[in-house]
């Protein structure tokens, strides 16, 4: 057991303080697209995830793996991600991000994970009747990844869609016709997919972005310890957390935030006296009938709020701030939302938009979509005075 917790306390203290120096949010990732065309975290998150993808193909090709997450597919996965995406928007974080803010001292976000341990305990009360007149009729197949059932090797597989990933990203930004560096959050301006010219275009424009941040990232090495102190671009923080959850692949599972909070939520409740394992969520589906302990992904958790507040303190980010009156209800109904949408999809957006990409997971490309849509109605219903630029 003591060589899981230490590989626990290492991939979390490495994803919290990747998380908080690339400020590596999908609340930014998609609210900021759609509102302002910001796409400097949705680069971080499409990197992490294409990243990812590849090297837990290869893993898997090799028997190098513990075992893919793959909830049955169907409407649930829809219906749930839209609901954890309007309730991740209005809190102003996503799971992942929620974690490195609380690292950094804000009490709002603490606050958040509270009301989300509410969303967890709600949901699981009503688990029973949900299971018969939710799940089972809005289910349509098994879980599955294309990892396990595509003739092609999962490597090869996943080299092939991360290919197509970039020429899709090129093909887009080719059609902006703004300057090729990517580095300064060049906008994707355009959601047609034109022809060879513009695949062409936007493919030299990628090489140079990237070539040009790798340049920078070079010379950000010459002065390691000012660099460290100072905010990271997301694709840096991309690189560490791929790392990070290759890692976790080869010894453990997936990475996932969610999950693990539910499991926290009836252990804690359990300690004031809760028969936690007498709820058939607690006890049969998340402990797994094996009593409500704490487990080695829970530890991981913690450890990613410890990685971010060391990340923090080392950066000069630290502080604790207490919210604004007019946030607490942000953080309230926004956590509620959270907590119980990512156990109606399930899964988070760590869990089903980076993890379940990355695994080729058919639930997760549908309980995406529904975060995203979420995210996307959301955002417009906060800027509905301004608009939104897309």
């Amino acid at each position: 057991m003591i060589p899981t917790v230490l590989v626990a306390a290492v991939v979390g203290l490495s994803l919290g303080a990747f998380l908080q120096k690339g400020r590596f949010c999908f609340v930014n990732a998609f609210r900021d697209f759609f509102a302002y065309k910001d796409s400097r975290v949705t680069k971080g998150v499409l990197a992490a995830t294409l990243l990812t993808m590849v090297f837990w193909g290869i893993a898997y090709q090799l028997g190098y793996y513990r075992g893919f997450w793959t909830p049955g597919w169907g409407l649930t996965g829809l219906v749930g991600g839209f609901i954890f995406g309007v309730g991740m928007t209005y809190a102003g974080g996503c799971a992942s991000g929620t974690l490195y803010r609380a690292g950094e001292g804000y009490l709002q976000f603490w606050l958040t994970l509270l009301f989300m341990g509410v969303g967890y305990a709600a949901f699981t009360v009503a688990f029973p009747t949900l299971q018969a007149t939710y799940f089972e009729p809005l289910t349509i197949g098994e879980g599955v990844s294309l990892f396990t059932v595509s003739p092609i090797p999962a490597g090869l597989l996943a080299l092939l869609i991360a290919a197509i990933g970039v020429l899709v990203y090129a093909t887009l930004i080719g059609r902006t016709g703004h300057d090729a560096d990517l580095s300064g959050g060049t906008p994707v301006a355009s959601v047609w997919i034109t022809v060879f010219p513009a695949s062409i275009a936007g493919l030299r424009q990628f090489a140079h972005g990237t070539r040009e941040y790798f340049r920078g990232l070079l010379r950000a090495w010459r002065e390691p310890v000012a660099s460290s102190k100072r905010p990271w671009d997301p694709r840096t923080a991309a690189l560490g957390i791929t790392a990070a959850a290759v890692l976790w692949f080869t010894q453990v599972s997936i990475v996932g935030i969610t999950g693990p909070e539910a499991r926290w939520t009836g252990y804690l409740l359990s300690q004031i006296g809760v028969d936690a394992a007498s709820f058939e969520y607690w006890g049969s589906v998340l402990f797994q009938g094996q009593g409500v302990s704490v487990t080695v992904d829970m530890v991981m958790i913690g450890f990613v709020i410890v990685g971010a507040f060391l990340a923090a303190l080392w950066s000069g980010d630290f502080s604790v701030r207490v919210p604004k009156r007019r946030r607490v209800p942000n953080a309230v109904f926004g956590g509620f939302l959270m907590g119980a949408g990512s156990r109606l999809a399930p899964g988070c957006n760590i869990g089903n938009i980076y993890s379940g990409i990355a695994e080729l997971s058919i639930h997760s490309f549908i309980a995406a979509a529904g975060i995203v849509i979420g995210v996307y109605v959301m955002t417009h219903w906060i800027y509905r005075e301004v608009g939104c630029a897309i």
